[in-house]
Parts: C-alpha cells; sequence; structure tokens
C-alpha cells in the first residue's frame, strides 16, 4: 500500500506516522519543497494520495491523482469557494467513491452515539468551539501559518468540523446569515464567527473562536422529548429526559479517530471492509458539507474587531 502524503505540517506528519503504524508504504514529501512539479512527480509511484496542503493550493493536486485514478484523502475543508467545490466534485468524480474527506470528528464516540438517536424531536441545537490561537503549539506563530491568510484561511475553515457534525446530525440545513469578528492587523481573516442555520422546524447556530483561554467544545440538542449536552473537551456527556438527567460514557483516544479515518481510507483505496460507520466521510457523501462550509465561509459579514495582541 504506497501512500504519497503532500505536506509536512503537523497534520501532514499525523497522517504519515500513521499510515505506517497501519502497515502502509508512506512516503511525506513537503509542499514548500517541491512545490506543484515535485508533487506531481512523486505520484508516479504512489497508489493512494493524502492532500494536508494549504486549502487554496488543492485543485491542480486533485485533478492529477483523480486523472491517474488515484484515491484521495483531502484534509478539510476541502474548499472554502463555492465554485471551487463544485471545480473539485467535476474532476474527483472518478475517484470520489474511492476517497474521503479529513472529518475525522465523525469517528468521535460521542459523534457516533448522537448519529445513533432519534433526533427527530430536536427543535434547537448550538455547537461551540474555541481557544487561544496563541497557546495552540510551541514555536508556531499564527501569523506566519495557512490560518492568517485572507484567502483560505481564519477560524471558520480552521474549526469547520462543528459545522460538519451539525450537517451530519441534520441534513439539509441552510445558511441564514455569518456573523464575523475581524482583527485590524489581519483584514478578511475572521477569530470569531457564528453561524445562523434553519431547516423546516428546527434552528441552530455554530459558533467558532481563536480568542477563549481555554478549550471549549459543546454540543447541546434541545428537543421536546430529552436533551442532549455534550461537553467534549472535558468528555462530559449529559441526558436529560422526563424522569431526569443521565450519564453517558464515551471514553476517547484522540489519536484513535485519525487512525480509524485512515483504516477506513485505506479499506477504500486498496479494497477491504470498512469499519461500518455510517458518517465515515466518503468524498462523494461529503459534498453537501463541503458545500455548507462554503457557502458560511461566503456569507460571512464583518460586524465588529477583535483587539487581543496576536503574534
Amino acid at each position: 500500500m504506497r501512500v504519497l502524503v503532500i505536506g509536512s505540517g503537523s497534520i501532514g506528519r499525523r497522517h504519515h506516522d500513521n499510515l505506517q503504524a497501519l502497515g502502509a508504504s508512506s512516503r511525506l514529501v513537503s509542499w514548500r519543497e517541491a512545490g506543484l512539479g515535485g508533487a506531481l512527480a512523486a505520484m508516479t509511484d504512489a497508489r493512494a494520495v493524502v492532500l494536508a496542503t494549504a486549502t487554496d493550493i488543492r485543485l491542480p493536486l486533485i485533478e492529477a491523482a483523480a486523472a491517474r485514478n488515484l484515491p484521495l484523502y483531502i484534509e478539510k475543508p476541502l474548499a472554502f469557494r463555492p465554485e471551487e467545490v463544485e471545480a473539485i466534485a467535476a474532476v474527483a468524480a472518478p475517484v470520489a467513491d474511492r476517497s474521503m474527506l479529513g472529518y475525522m470528528m465523525r469517528y468521535h464516540p460521542a459523534v457516533r452515539a448522537l448519529a445513533g438517536i432519534d433526533l427527530t424531536d430536536v427543535f434547537q441545537f448550538a455547537l461551540s468551539i474555541g481557544h487561544d490561537v496563541t497557546q495552540w503549539r510551541q514555536n508556531w506563530r499564527f501569523s506566519d501559518s495557512y490560518a492568517a491568510k485572507a484567502e483560505g484561511g481564519g477560524v471558520l475553515l480552521d474549526l469547520c468540523h462543528e459545522l460538519d457534525l451539525a450537517a451530519c446530525l441534520f441534513p439539509g440545513l441552510q445558511v441564514a446569515r455569518v456573523e464575523s469578528l475581524g482583527h485590524p492587523a489581519f483584514p478578511g481573516v475572521d477569530f470569531a464567527s457564528r453561524i445562523s442555520l434553519h431547516r423546516k422546524g428546527l434552528v441552530g447556530d455554530v459558533s467558532m473562536d481563536y480568542l477563549t483561554p481555554l478549550l471549549h467544545r459543546r454540543t447541546t440538542l434541545r428537543g421536546t422529548e430529552r436533551m442532549h449536552d455534550f461537553d467534549l473537551a472535558a468528555q462530559v456527556y449529559r441526558v436529560t429526559e422526563p424522569d431526569g438527567p443521565r450519564g453517558l460514557d464515551l471514553p476517547l483516544e484522540r489519536n484513535a479517530m485519525f487512525l480509524d479515518a485512515m483504516r477506513d481510507f485505506l479499506a477504500l483505496a486498496f479494497g477491504g471492509p470498512t469499519l461500518g460507520n455510517p458518517l465515515m466521510p466518503r468524498l462523494d457523501l461529503c459534498l453537501p458539507s463541503a458545500r455548507l462550509v462554503a457557502q458560511a465561509w461566503a456569507m460571512r459579514t464583518f460586524v465588529g474587531e477583535i483587539t487581543k495582541e496576536i503574534p
């Protein structure tokens, strides 16, 4: 199983290590060092490709891999412009049913638990995630990263897992409005965004930020029969029903999500049984979510600025 990983940042290295742990022959190529020509040349010996590059440079790589009939694991988000989502969908169509989008949160035990529950009584939901971006990693500066770019950066794209989860749990959502806060030093980059969503009989919000001092990640679903209040950061999961609340035991080892996603990708790419996750982020099945993310990014309205110093 020869897999080419393009992009040697933290997520590319994680995928490279996990592929090796799963018994694949993985080659890691730095985009900054190889460029387009080197990346295309490296595809010659590959049988599958993992793309862990910045979002705005992926289209030619996806097109080249699909033309070579190489299945793809593409890091999220797929694209940030609606027209580019459609362009990628078109060129990737020959391999889309053997490819995946990197929404590893679909393998989180709490998410899988929610996906197995009847949620038809839910009338309102709120999903949120945030953490001070200056504390993410040692020896890392926001201003030097892809996230600081007006084209393809910002918190809505960077932390779009929650938007994908909303799309998984409640298919058919539409974006009503997106309110964002910017920063004077980074024009066009959102540091906090709130996406208001709706469909018939259901309203909800997805919020993300680069600002809160400690990691928060919460999913609240309010229904006429029960309420789910899941604190994914603290790993505390509570379901409240008419006879009172009860907790769920859903232990998590973070890298297990990445490993399970990569196991399913290898199964798709090389043949073999998948893990049976009904939310498996196969590329052709992920296009509605990818479209929702791009639509939300395109609809951002900057309503103010934050003053926190961001190095």
